[in-house]
């Protein structure tokens, strides 16, 4: 065989492979059609509106609002606990003391001393736990891809509808502080904007103190309508520390600093919203799903009464994207088009009003609102893709159509109905929460393509003759010390587990405004098994070799017409490699043979992985375990074929030198 066809060949059933990766990829992990739609002023709202009088702005559309203005203060990984008010275990016991519990103390006494004024709320987080993801979900109240959390080393700007382009098209002003992932996400979005480099989890303060710089000053400067504060040091001091390091406690004593001046300053017009993105597991990592990492702090307060009642003895639990059509209304925008989230109903209650059934009602018309538009990205989005549930779909569009018309009867008399707004508002929140689930289980939608792509880069023959020929317990155990030594080096095949201080090395002092240089040292460190052990994979040719007998073997010649064959003593028979060169003609194909033998042993590992996560896919622990399972072992394979490839290239770049060196040898002897 020729070296280039072997090389195109190895080529081609590598391609069979990652088009097979690609097509159960796009099936497995949560997938969904991105919609470019956005809600508008123009779009009916349908009857009804909220009743807050004359408490209502100018400027609003759909609903009048309840804010002018909103201080979004985002506290990276604020676990829900780090925020929850600590309580003695038993009476006289005092409150059990570490570093990451009861350190927010001032926002502790605000919850106390106005408890109609600010209330604490368990956020929860959809996984992928990173913060590129949940900034995506904070803004469009939709769910992330899951495979994006790759993206995190190179964000990319968000098409669909979300706050920040209903804030401008609004005309009104958005000032931004911190985490520069935000210039990505939103390019052009700012009037004001402050950026702070966020990829060096060494650093704990740069980005904190930056903010702090231009925090209260641009408060009090008024020339802002949104003003959005993103802090990094919690979230860095966890990779660096871990919840459990001293340092984390003047980290949360900071940011409870902070807060306490920003209540100071704010005016009665103005909602302050402290958020975490996700939480963090006890090492300080986050990425999966567990509950520490999905957990994260909710915390709303404005100078005007907020709440009609106390809160709860137990904070109350809400989807984090909840956040996103709750801001919309009571700030006087449309919901962004693809949200899916529910509005937080306690928000529109009528504080003080004499009358029993205005908070009722106010909840129904915000819940209402929120329908329509989740009812209209239902049709425009079932139009445009064909992934969601048709049964499914049908039974939820007529409970809203059924929860929509006992709405509108329901205004036309609403003096002592509040029973029957009560059952309007349990309806439509089944429907929301309806389409949420089956958002999630359809855009989580599966396969086996990849099962008939791989068998037929499995079926392709990779028997050939010759005296080179690896046995396939050496290519399965070669294989096999490639993903021991992922292992033994302190690998795991799931995200928090990466090794980020990788980026770092031979960088201290962090690369400045790079991203792919630190990816690609991250991405050296976790797959360098995978690509040592593929480049050196064509050396098994030797395998053969080195289980021969050492010394001298003798060469059996037949002489003349005999019978018996007789030794030649002074022949004997090459050695090790140097028998290459008695049969260079099955030396490429004894090459191809060995690359095959090894892309079937790592397909098979990557199939078997695909076959788990596709029988598991309802699994508790999908997010958690198989799906990151399988994209280590769907990166590993590429990195290992790429390897391959290369390695193999690399032999017969060696063997073309050597037999140019061996005939000019033979030239000159025969001279």
């Amino acid at each position: 065989m020729q070296k280039i066809s072997v090389l195109l060949f190895l080529a081609w059933v590598g391609f069979l492979f990652y088009a097979g990766i690609a097509l159960f990829t796009s099936g497995f992990l949560l997938t969904r059609l991105e919609l470019t739609n956005h809600s508008s002023c123009q779009e009916p709202s349908g009857p009804g509106s909220l009743p807050w009088g004359s408490q209502g702005k100018p400027g609003a559309c759909w609903m009048a609002s309840r804010f002018s203005r909103v201080v979004l203060v985002l506290i990276d990984a604020l676990r829900f606990d780090f925020a929850q008010p600590q309580r003695s275990h038993g009476p006289g016991e005092p409150p059990v003391s570490l570093p990451f519990l009861g350190k927010l103390d001032f926002l502790q006494r605000i919850l106390e001393t106005q408890p109609h004024h600010a209330r604490l709320y368990q956020s929860k987080a959809d996984p992928p736990t990173t913060t590129m993801q949940r900034l995506k979900a904070l803004t469009t109240g939709s769910l992330p891809t899951f495979i994006d959390a790759g993206s995190n080393f190179a964000s990319y700007a968000i098409v669909e509808d979300n706050l920040i382009k209903q804030f401008a098209s609004a005309g009104r002003r958005v000032v931004f502080m911190g985490d520069d992932t935000w210039k990505d996400l939103f390019p052009g979005a700012f009037s004001q904007a402050f950026f702070f480099p966020s990829f060096n989890v060494r650093d704990l303060h740069t980005v904190d103190n930056g903010i702090l710089e231009h925090l209260y000053p641009t408060m009090d400067g008024n020339e802002w309508d949104m003003l959005i504060a993103h802090f990094l040091g919690v979230d860095h001091c966890g990779h660096k520390h871990g919840p459990y390091h001293p340092e984390m406690a003047k980290k949360l004593r900071q940011m409870d600093q902070v807060i306490q001046g920003l209540v100071e300053r704010l005016e009665n017009d103005t909602l302050l919203v402290v958020i975490g993105d996700h939480g963090m597991t006890m090492t300080g990592d986050h990425g999966g799903d567990s509950e520490l990492e999905m957990s994260a702090a909710l915390f709303l307060y404005s100078p005007m009464a907020l709440f009609p009642s106390a809160p709860p003895q137990e904070p109350e639990i809400v989807p984090q994207i909840n956040l996103v059509p709750t801001l919309a209304l009571l700030l006087g925008l449309p919901i962004p088009f693809g949200n899916i989230g529910e509005v937080m109903v306690e928000l529109f209650s009528v504080v003080e009003d004499p009358q029993p059934h205005s908070s009722v009602l106010a909840q129904a018309s915000a819940l209402h609102l929120n329908a329509q538009q989740v009812s209209r990205f239902l049709h425009t989005y079932s139009a445009a893709a064909q992934d969601l549930q048709i049964k499914e779909l049908h039974q939820l569009q007529n409970l809203f159509s059924k929860a929509s018309a006992d709405y509108q009867r329901l205004l036309q008399s609403p003096q002592g109905a509040e029973a029957a707004l009560q059952t309007v508002i349990t309806e439509l929140q089944q429907f929301l929460r309806g389409v949420r689930a089956m958002c999630i289980e359809s855009w989580a939608r599966f396969s086996l393509s990849f099962l008939l792509l791989h068998l037929l880069a499995a079926g392709i023959p990779i028997t050939t003759p010759g005296p080179f020929t690896v046995p396939w317990q050496a290519v399965s155990a070669w294989a096999l010390m490639a993903t021991q030594t992922f292992y033994s080096t302190g690998h795991q095949p799931v995200f928090p587990a990466i090794h980020w201080h990788a980026a770092f090395v031979g960088f201290p002092e962090g690369h400045g405004s790079s991203t792919w240089l630190p990816a690609l040292l991250v991405g050296a460190n976790t797959f360098a098994s995978h690509l040592l052990f593929a480049v050196g994979c064509p050396l098994l040719l030797l395998w053969p070799f080195l289980c021969e007998s050492q010394g001298p073997r003798k060469r059996w010649q037949p002489l003349g017409n005999e019978a018996e064959a007789r030794v030649r003593p002074e022949e004997e028979e090459p050695l090790m490699e140097m028998r290459l060169r008695d049969a260079p003609h099955h030396f490429n194909a004894a090459l191809l043979q060995l690359g095959l033998k090894y892309l079937f042993v790592l397909g098979i590992q990557i199939l078997a992985c695909a076959l788990a996560a596709s029988i598991l896919r309802r699994h508790l622990m999908v997010w958690k375990v198989f799906a990151p399972k399988f994209i280590f072992e769907a990166v590993g394979f590429i990195v290992s074929s790429v390897g391959l490839f290369l390695g193999i290239a690399l032999v017969m770049r060696v063997d073309g030198a050597v037999s140019s060196w061996f005939r000019q040898l033979v030239l000159a002897q025969q001279r």
